[in-house]
């Protein structure tokens, strides 16, 4: 069901590719916010869609930005929910069924601080529960902000650049 829904949603893609950039923007916002990013199979999707850049005239730099900025405002949203309803916001479904995940990505921010929501960004479990520690364990605003930005451009194209460098040999169009 999950392959069908990924191959779904690539095929649209391929077919409506106006489109790209706005679902790109909510793969990555879905993927980073706290709720559901539990529910979305979005990094597969995002690779998928770097490999149709060549055969569905994808523009790199608009999917990237795009994705960036949905996943820059996912944790952005994640983080403000913390910082507004503090630990009671760990007892809402889908985060009340994984109370391991709260419990290792508080410990996670602990040991890290401000570290913690860039190299979260990156590591699949962590990803959807960091970002809403920081904001529960106060992280100043401005140091949440910059982590943020700088892993959410990183990790966009970590998304999308495999697919769209590998397979498809106009990619150094893109650089000129």
């Amino acid at each position: 069901m999950l392959n069908n829904l990924i191959q779904t949603t690539l095929n649209f893609v391929q077919e409506y590719s106006y489109l790209a950039p706005f679902i790109a923007f909510t793969l990555s916002f879905c993927e980073s916010l706290a709720f559901l990013s539990l529910l979305a199979p979005a990094t597969t999707i995002l690779i998928g869609m770097g490999a149709l850049i060549g055969v569905a005239n994808l523009d790199f730099l608009t999917l990237w930005i795009s994705a960036a900025l949905g996943a820059f405002l996912g944790d952005w949203v994640s983080y403000w929910l913390g910082r507004r309803y503090k630990k009671q916001i760990l007892n809402i479904w889908p985060l009340s069924k994984y109370p391991d995940m709260a419990r290792n990505g508080e410990l996670f921010f602990q040991r890290w601080g401000t570290w913690s929501v860039f190299i979260g960004r990156f590591w699949g479990p962590l990803r959807a529960i960091v970002p809403l520690m920081a904001g529960i364990m106060n992280l100043p605003q401005v140091l949440f902000q910059l982590a943020n930005f700088a892993s959410a451009a990183i990790w966009a194209f970590a998304m999308l650049a495999p697919g769209a460098f590998a397979l498809n040999v106009s990619w150094l169009d893109w650089i000129k």
